[in-house]
């Protein structure tokens, strides 16, 4: 049987579920969702169709709107979003069985609905109109969908046809994507093809998926590598991995990583007193799930790019989720590569090869005395924080210039609440 998946894409939805709840139509209003306690260089989470028809970009920044167009700034709600998006989600299991699900992102799923064309006796464009109608009908948001006879082609037709439509539908199997996509530029509109990946393609004279699939494997491979096999399957319309697999794969190397962009350019001091607070945060997660790690890792990114990333990995001697411990790995790490002479605008740690803490092979130094009452300690704080919030319990950094952490305590992604 010919598989067919649904891609459902929740159009603008941060934009447009402000719009529900402000009783506008997010088609005919100009909206942006944006924190306007950052200032003109807010990042613009989502926008209106009807402010993008006047060039406004979803992830642009607020100076960069024109000032002739008159324009609501709704602050970031996050946790209403997800209301809205836990109640689309019922809506797909009133059709589809959750097995058959593949939450992609907060606006965007993808649905199996293989074996039931047969069961509603519906085409795959009926079911997917009744289920943007209930969506419509019980949230206020507009949906569009990519319907696809592999996972890749209903990415691609959401993606590139979809919006084109009067009807929010875009149609593709591999005789259609051949016809409609094989000569589509820019190449940056394909799914999982980035400005690196165009950038190599260039070197090889290729524009399109055409060229891509027209061209000899070997040279592909020489410029990357296993992915290349990705790459040329999609360039043909082909993709072998279904939801199933999806849901079965299991990650072999696993790992924590965090990422904070600055509401403005550090120096290295105050960058300092932030990365102590996201290794604080993180080694309470690691503590809340019984796991402790083998090696850590930090990168520094500055303003406006004026200078390369700094990056380094380092292994811990003996296996950690002790704050004491890797809050002094990651500041000696910290000292060692960063550049004080420019300011700091991203903060990304991680902590790799994580096991689980009943089961790591610690060394013939360890404190076990110790260990065992930074964890109590730990384990503490995440109860009284579970019960009460996180800023009911802080260290004396948080309350530091510079600190975000009591801000970001009330936030999701980042974004407030």
């Amino acid at each position: 049987m010919e598989k067919i998946y649904l891609c459902i894409d929740l159009k603008s939805f941060y934009a447009s579920v402000e719009c529900v709840e402000r009783g506008l139509d997010p088609f005919k209003i100009n909206l942006v969702v944006a924190d306007p306690e950052r200032g003109n260089g807010a990042i613009t989470l989502a926008a209106t169709p009807a402010i993008k028809s006047l060039g406004v970009k979803s992830r642009g920044r607020i100076f960069e709107i024109p000032k002739n167009i008159e324009y609501i700034i709704a602050p970031p709600r996050m946790h209403l979003y997800m209301e809205y998006a836990a109640r689309i989600y019922k809506i797909f299991l009133k059709y589809i069985a959750a097995e058959d699900i593949h939450v992609y992102s907060v606006d965007e799923s993808f649905l199996d609905i293989t074996p039931y064309l047969h069961l509603y006796r519906l085409s795959a464009k009926q079911l997917a109109q009744e289920i943007l109608n209930d969506i419509f009908k019980n949230t206020g948001i507009t949906a569009t969908v990519g319907i696809g006879t592999n996972l890749f082609l209903a990415k691609v037709a959401l993606d590139i046809l979809a919006k084109h439509e009067k009807d929010n539908m875009g149609y593709l199997d591999e005789d259609v994507f051949r016809q409609l996509i094989w000569h589509h530029q820019p190449l940056t509109d394909i799914w999982m093809i980035g400005p690196g990946s165009v950038k190599r393609l260039k070197t090889l004279g290729i524009n399109d998926l055409y060229g891509v699939a027209h061209c000899p494997p070997k040279a592909l491979y020489k410029l990357f590598g296993v992915n290349a096999e990705i790459l040329i399957d999609h360039a043909w319309g082909k993709e072998p991995v279904e939801i199933k697999d999806i849901k079965a794969y299991k990650p072999q190397n696993n790992g924590l990583f965090n990422s904070q962009i600055l509401f403005e350019d550090y120096d290295a001091q105050k960058a300092e007193i932030v990365l102590k607070e996201m290794v604080d945060a993180n080694v309470l997660t690691l503590n809340a799930r019984h796991l402790v790690c083998r090696n850590i890792s930090l990168s520094i990114h500055y303003s406006k790019d004026i200078r390369p990333v700094s990056r380094a990995l380092r292994n811990i001697e003996s296996p950690s989720n002790s704050y004491a411990v890797l809050s002094k790995a990651f500041l000696k790490l910290f000292k060692e590569i960063v550049d004080s002479d420019y300011p700091i605008r991203q903060i990304g740690i991680a902590f790799g090869k994580l096991q689980d803490e009943d089961m790591a092979d610690y060394d013939l130094f360890t404190d076990f005395k110790l260990m065992d009452k930074e964890r109590s300690l730990a384990r503490a704080v995440n109860t009284i924080r579970q019960k009460y919030g996180k800023n009911a319990c802080l260290k004396g950094t948080n309350y530091l210039d510079g600190a975000t952490g009591r801000y970001r305590n009330q936030t999701i992604g980042g974004h407030k609440a």
